[in-house]
């Protein structure tokens, strides 16, 4: 008995991949959880799909077939708020988004600042349905005061550094950071926000702060520190990762770096694309409590053109999962964070792509191929012998967020409830179907 040629036959749908730099009608095989080829269809190729069977063979007519998405910024929380996520359930959540592979940031309870705690969340991320890359914390339990084995997590797995949700505020701790990530060939990423100057702030300091009587976190906290991580980075050199991107001078002061050949890379949110503080004061909706803060429209519109222009280079959900119990306070209480990876591409393609802003290539770009090249991971191509880390989109699906439907173990969404366009149809990873419409 002779084996099966493929596996795996997805047929009719318009490939994308900005990797290889085609957009095309096409039929992709696989086999062993790898692609073995990417091909118009033919006479022999006919013939090949005729002898898959029926369940061998995903018919992605009227879809677009792209590498599997990747998400740099992801909080999975375990260990330490399992009340709120799961690696299990964040990746079950990643996988309904159409991403393949998320980073896990390190700020969970105990913090990712060793090799055991990479270990176990290693471990724990071998049975999961999508795959977790572990980015290690800058300092001992994220502290800033005095940095972690940061050779010991490299050897171990991590792909990059942060005290995400904190910043590097000792200039002399984050100059020594680039030095020894510089050494590991992996980027410094940065949550941009000087505490002393929005330090107790719970929105972005404007006209809508004050009319609420909420205390407010200026962007020029978001603006200085950045700036200051540049002036760093032109010193010692290395690569910094600018995390969550929100108001206008810190686009500014990015696109100047870059002018001037300086390793950075930024990513910005959906929420800070398409949301502004405008929001909050409308029902006080603690989901709208996010740290960096909404901004105002001038700023959302510089974060959209930094995006347009490659300013910024990926597009990253943030998803920060919290337990109803916990949002369920006064806005200023609240603790910040949204989750977003069951809503990204809805979001991406009805305000971004519908509205003329980019056009599929660009957001499969800045949500795949950018993403690993940023952080040196496998994925983010369709190459023929890469792993068959597939999303497939149906582009013009509209639907209804709905929290009942989230597979994360947290609803804190400020999106439910809006329809969409644009869903995911299927996930596949190392040629496994993970998720399906």
């Amino acid at each position: 008995m002779t084996s099966k040629k493929y596996d795996m036959v997805i047929i009719n749908g318009r490939v994308i991949d900005p990797a290889l730099g085609f957009g095309k009608e096409a039929d992709v095989f696989i086999k062993d959880g790898k692609i073995v080829k990417i091909e118009n269809r033919n006479p022999k190729t006919e013939k090949e799909i005729k002898t898959c069977s029926e369940d061998q063979i995903v018919d992605a007519k009227d879809k677009i077939v792209v590498p599997g998405l990747i998400d740099v910024h992801v909080h999975l929380r375990e260990p330490g708020r399992e009340d709120a996520e799961t690696i299990a359930s964040g990746c079950k959540a990643a996988a309904a988004g159409g991403f393949t592979s998320v980073c896990c940031m390190p700020n969970t309870m105990p913090r990712i600042d060793n090799q055991e705690t990479v270990k176990f969340v290693q471990d724990r991320a071998k049975v999961a349905d999508a795959r977790v890359y572990v980015v290690g914390a800058i300092t001992k339990n994220i502290e800033g005061k005095e940095l972690s084995e940061i050779g010991d997590l490299v050897k171990m797995g991590c792909v990059a550094i942060t005290d995400d949700g904190h910043y590097v505020q000792n200039p002399e701790i984050m100059r020594r950071a680039l030095e020894y990530a510089k050494m590991f060939d992996i980027p410094v990423m940065q949550h941009a926000e000087d505490l002393n100057l929005c330090g107790g702030g719970v929105m972005n300091e404007s006209f809508e702060s004050t009319r609420l009587g909420l205390k407010g976190a200026p962007a020029a906290a978001e603006e200085v520190a950045v700036r200051r991580d540049i002036t760093l980075t032109r010193m010692v050199g290395g690569r910094l990762h600018v995390q969550h991107v929100s108001c206008k001078g810190a686009v500014d002061a990015i696109r100047e770096a870059k002018a001037t050949g300086l390793n950075i890379t930024a990513e910005a949110c959906p929420h800070h694309l398409i949301l502004t503080d405008e929001e909050i004061g409308k029902e006080f909706n603690t989901n709208l409590r996010v740290n960096p803060p909404l901004r105002t429209i001038t700023d959302r519109q510089a974060v959209i053109e930094g995006l347009v222009d490659g300013t910024i280079d990926c597009i990253a959900s943030d998803h920060a999962p919290h337990s109803e119990e916990s949002k369920d306070c006064e806005f200023d209480l609240a603790p910040p964070g949204m989750i977003g990876l069951e809503t990204t591409v809805g979001l991406i393609k009805t305000f971004m792509i519908d509205k003329g802003y980019l056009n599929w290539a660009d957001a499969i770009r800045m949500m795949s191929y950018n993403p690993a090249k940023i952080l040196n991971l496998p994925g983010g191509s369709l190459a023929e012998g890469s792993d068959a880390d597939i999303t497939i989109i149906d582009p013009d699906k509209k639907w209804t967020v709905k929290a009942d439907r989230f597979r994360s173990k947290s609803k804190n969404s400020p999106f439910v409830g809006m329809k969409l366009n644009g869903q995911v149809y299927k996930t596949i990873l190392g040629g496994r179907v993970v998720f399906e419409q």
